[in-house]
This record gives C-alpha cells, structure tokens and sequence, in this order.
C-alpha cells in the first residue's frame, strides 16, 4: 500500500467558525449583492441551484422540497427574482408539481428597475413535451412557460400545448433530442441571458457535460437520507470543470449556502 503523502506545506486551511459578519434572510439587499449576475452580459449566463443532504442525497422520500428549511428557500426565492428565465426538465416540472414563478409588488418593482419582466418564465427542457393540460406549470402562471422541445416532436407539442405555452425547437444534430446549447440560443433571442437552472439532475449533469455551466449554487443540508437517492448531477458523460469558490453562508439550523463560479 503506497503511504499517504505529506500535506503540500502551501496549503493553508481557513475556519469557517461562528464569528462573522452576519446578517437577516429578510436583508435584500446584501442577499441581491450576494446573487446577482455580471452586469453586461452578452450571451446567456447559467446559473444551477440545487440542494443536497450530507451524505450526497438530491432528495428525501423522492422530491428536494424534504431538504429544504427557511434559509434554502430565502435564498431561492432570491435567485429566482434575479434571474430572466428559470430552465427546468420535465421529470423535474412533473416530481415537484412545478407552477409559474410567483413574484411581490415590491420584487415586480426591483425587476422592473433592472429592466427585466415582472415574472421570469419557467422553460421547461423536454424531448416529449408529455405533460398534462391542468398541470400548474400551465394553470398557475402568469406568464405562458416555454416548451423547450426536439425537432421530431415541435408540431405535435404546438397543436397540444400552442395556446398555453411558447414552444420551440430546440434540437441540435439530433432530431430526436433537445440540445443544450440551442436551449441557451433560443433563450438569447427572447433576451432571456439570466439563466437559472433548478435541475434536476439530469439535466445538471447534461450542462456540466456540454462544458455550459458558469455557476453552481449548492445548499447542503444537515441531514442524512442513505438509501438510493440521486445525486444533484447525473449522467452518461463525465467532465472536469474547475470552479472557484465566491462565497459560503451558513445559518443557525447549520445548513450551507455556497456558490462556485468559473
């Protein structure tokens, strides 16, 4: 058995312990500072949010929701409000019983000033587009959601789903599958560059593979779930994309907020 090697004598370690600069979930404007996107972007930006258990669980009894405690979803609820676009996948839209994004007088105001929409769209990544016409993602929105779909499968989605939603073609090489990079293509010519992704999964590891990631935000929960529950990112492919750190917040309930950028 090889020894394990010394510690690199450069590596310093830093305690992220309970001293400092705290501040309330209700502060929005250091939580904006926190999460806001570049300013000038020129192409879409994709930021992923997600949350994990301690031990590396996606979920707890089949959805993410059994993670989440009140600073998760403050922080959620702030990345939404920053962003255009919130891109989902359909098994995602269908687990969570996703609606529309819902949005305050006093957000609709914030985005007004930054010269967004008063609610940002779900688009919802689907090869399929199987989805029921009473789902929430239709019946409980302000806005039409986008349908994100392949080339085999556009005209059959717009005689279903063409009076609800807007939906495109979204394939690459592949009739028959959607490409991410289209996605974000279809996205830029509705002005949409502020992209937020809450997975799920598949559809993470799909951007992490493609190389199209610029951001991750993970909540790690303090808990256990064992058992088979996924992890935040999966797939086929496999990549090694490096990230640097931007911040990590933390709570009285000992959740973990971090964000990693390129």
């Amino acid at each position: 058995m090889d020894p394990v090697p010394d510690a690199d004598a450069a590596t310093e370690l830093t305690e992220l312990g309970p001293v400092g600069s705290g501040f309330d979930l209700d502060d929005d404007t250091r939580l904006a500072e926190l999460y806001a996107y570049p300013a000038g972007l020129t192409r879409p930006y994709v930021r992923a949010n997600m949350i994990a258990s301690i031990d590396g669980g996606a979920t707890d009894d089949g959805s993410s929701g059994g993670l989440a405690g009140p600073g998760d979803r403050a922080v959620f609820a702030r990345m939404r409000q920053e962003a255009d676009v919130i891109l989902v996948g359909a098994s995602t839209v269908r687990i969570e019983n996703y609606s529309g994004a819902q949005m305050s007088l006093a957000q609709r105001q914030e985005r007004q000033a930054r010269g967004q929409a008063e609610v940002p769209p779900i688009a919802v990544i689907t090869h399929g587009a199987d989805f029921e016409h009473d789902a929430k993602l239709f019946t409980r929105t302000e806005v039409p959601p986008l349908i994100l779909t392949s080339h085999d499968n556009v005209e059959d989605a717009r005689s279903r789903f063409g009076t609800v939603a807007d939906v495109v073609d979204a394939s690459g090489p592949q009739n028959d599958r959607v490409d991410p990079a289209a996605v974000l293509d279809a996205l830029e010519a509705r002005g949409l560059r502020r992209v937020l992704t809450e997975g799920g999964p598949s559809l993470l590891g799909l951007f992490i593979e493609r190389d199209l990631l610029d951001e991750l935000c993970v909540t790690i929960a303090p808990i256990l779930v064992g058992g088979s529950a996924r992890r935040i990112a999966t797939g086929s492919g496999e990549a090694h994309n490096r990230m640097r750190r931007s911040h990590i917040l933390t709570d009285g309930e000992g959740y973990l907020y971090t964000r990693y950028v390129r």
